[in-house]
């Protein structure tokens, strides 16, 4: 069993008359946590999935009383898939107002669609979580260092879902049925969404162009659509948990790039996956932008786990001078660089420098990845 770093988080925040929201995408393990929490051995335990058509019926438009006849003794109820329960918000509300021995814990594959239905209802009455694919850091502690850096290349091709990490010899097949059979489900299901053509355009269009600036207008043009559809598109697949952005940094240089915007995706294998693509390193030209993708992912999955607050930001100028990845904090910045290849020797911009307060200036290949990753 694969320990997570945010068990032990989630086990803090119990038993303070708050409902708890776990989000994440379908298949990174939100389920297996919450059935092998340590807090939750020697504890009455009711498990519920909105998925099943009866749990929707019961839990939806219900009273207290009602809910008490469903908990019974169960002084901890987890409700996986929320998202599916009609008006779940009021219903974990009252939950948390009425049933006050009661700790409820929500689990979403779609964070909008729970997120919509919650956030006003439970306003003061909620602790919200994110679980990701396994980390480089979950991997180190579970087996060591040293076995888990011999598993990078993998890693980069295939990923971190559980059910990849746990199937070593079956990557291509399994990585291949969690995209095409999973990950998008609540997508499509949402938002009465039809056109699975663009989805799949938008998604190879995004893979192709990770490392580089984003266009919605250019994506919108290269597959015949329009700008407010490709912008759609990109949010949903941010809110299911597909992609996230990387903001441009601008403060304070004339010349920065001022609204620009990275695209980079939440699991290396997904990437890989929508375009078809799982050679190794040695037989590809893309390695630089694996690397990339990895490195931002692990780390932006690594502050979330910490529930480190930091701000995120690439940094560009028109006249493309370029740092890969920033971290704000309130009176410093961090500035990172990421080389696949060890022997690759990169110069900072003075005029970067020059301009902000910088603590920290790192450049990360495959020798120092723990210095950035652990």
């Amino acid at each position: 069993m694969i320990s997570r770093t945010i068990s032990g988080i989630l086990c803090k925040h119990l038993g303070l008359n708050k409902a708890i929201l776990l989000f994440g995408a379908r298949q990174v393990g939100k389920t297996t946590l919450l059935e092998n929490l340590d807090c939750f051995k020697n504890q009455a335990v009711l498990y519920l999935n909105g998925d099943d058509a009866d749990v929707r019926e019961q839990l939806s438009n219900t009273t207290s009383t009602h809910l008490k006849n469903i908990f019974g003794k169960n002084k901890i109820v987890v409700i996986d898939e929320a998202q599916q329960i009609p008006n779940i918000g009021i219903t974990l509300k009252l939950i948390t107002d009425k049933l006050k021995s009661v700790q409820v814990i929500a689990t979403g594959s779609s964070a909008f669609e729970l997120a919509n239905q919650a956030n006003e209802p439970l306003t003061g009455r909620k602790f919200e979580f994110h679980l990701f694919p396994l980390t480089f850091g979950e991997m180190a502690a579970h087996h060591g260092f040293l076995e888990e850096n011999r598993n990078l290349e993998k890693r980069m091709i295939f990923g971190y879902y559980p059910e990849i990490v746990n199937n070593p010899g079956n990557e291509e097949k399994l990585i291949k049925l969690i995209a095409n059979s999973y990950l998008y489900k609540d997508l499509l299901m949402l938002e009465n969404i039809k056109r699975s053509s663009y989805l799949e355009k938008i998604l190879k269009a995004l893979a192709l162009q990770v490392g580089s600036e984003v266009s919605n207008n250019e994506i919108a043009q290269l597959i015949g659509t329009d700008n407010k559809t490709v912008e759609k598109y990109i949010d949903l697949l941010e809110k299911t948990y597909v992609i996230f952005k990387l903001p441009a940094l601008n403060r304070n240089v004339r010349n920065e790039i001022k609204k620009g915007k990275k695209i980079f995706f939440w699991d290396n294998g997904i990437r890989n996956s929508v375009l078809g693509n799982f050679s190794p390193l040695n037989k590809r030209t893309d390695t630089g932008i694996l690397w990339e993708n990895f490195l931002i992912s692990e780390r932006m999955k690594l502050n979330f786990n910490k529930q480190q607050t930091v701000s995120s930001f690439f940094w560009r100028t028109t006249q493309m001078q370029e740092i890969d990845y920033l971290e704000e904090f309130p009176d410093q910045i961090h500035a990172f660089e990421f080389k696949w290849n060890v022997k690759s020797k990169v110069k900072f911009s003075k005029t970067f420098t020059s301009a902000y307060n910088v603590s920290e200036i790192k450049t990360i290949t495959p020798n120092n990845l723990d210095e950035f990753l652990l």
